[in-house]
């Protein structure tokens, strides 16, 4: 040990190491929270940093800071996957009902147009009532031939609350919920039956995907 060691008290020198080792772990923590919330951050980045021309969505209305989904409310893995999400009661969503016909439609066909990315999507339609889907509806919406995956409320009156205060937030209720991987809503779309606006949302959920892969499960 050297004269100049000798010098420094052992109080001051335990300090010192404490402080750096108390420095080390709050970095190692802040990276720890950084690689969890990854997928959340690539989301945003796609779309507040690295913006579609114009500084905005094609279609989409973007929900900021994101809400998140709690996987208690239904039986169903969100995360690690991209959700559209929709909320009817099958006791109204009747074959002729085009309201509901149209949501189911432009979910199924939004999915369909992803090409080759169409199995990073899950689709699934929240049946508000718990009555029978009609099997008309069901023939055309089905979890086989549509990817459609028909899910009650929870039924547990506090978390069917929790989600239906999620749902409904910044009066989103009726519309297209799209859900990221982490999982957390992050935007959502109007229904509709113009061409134009379907192509709109599809460049929207092109875009998503095409940037972002971190924190999917497929």
């Amino acid at each position: 040990m050297s004269d100049k060691e000798l010098l420094i008290p052992a109080s001051q020198t335990d300090t010192s190491a404490i402080i750096a080792r108390t420095r080390r772990g709050r970095i190692q923590m802040l990276l720890l929270m950084l690689a969890c919330a990854a997928p959340v951050i690539a989301s945003y980045l796609a779309y507040y940093v690295i913006k579609p021309e114009g500084g905005k969505t094609n279609f989409g209305i973007l929900v900021y800071p994101a809400q998140e989904w709690n996987t208690a409310w239904l039986d169903i893995p969100m995360q690690g996957k991209w959700t559209l999400l929709i909320a009817r009661p099958a006791g109204e969503c009747q074959i002729k009902d085009e309201k509901c016909i149209e949501a189911l439609f432009l979910m199924r066909q939004t999915r369909v147009a992803m090409g080759r990315e169409n199995k990073r999507v899950q689709l699934v339609w929240v049946n508000t009532d718990g009555k029978p889907v009609d099997p008309e509806v069901l023939k055309v919406y089905d979890e086989q031939s549509a990817g459609m995956k028909v899910i009650s409320l929870p039924t547990d009156p506090q978390l069917r609350a929790g989600f239906e205060g999620w749902l409904n937030k910044e009066g989103a209720g009726q519309q297209i919920q799209l859900i990221d991987p982490s999982p957390a809503k992050m935007m959502y779309f109007p229904v509709t039956n113009s061409p134009k606006e379907f192509s709109s949302m599809k460049k929207d959920l092109e875009r998503l995907l095409k940037l972002n892969h971190k924190g999917e499960n497929l």
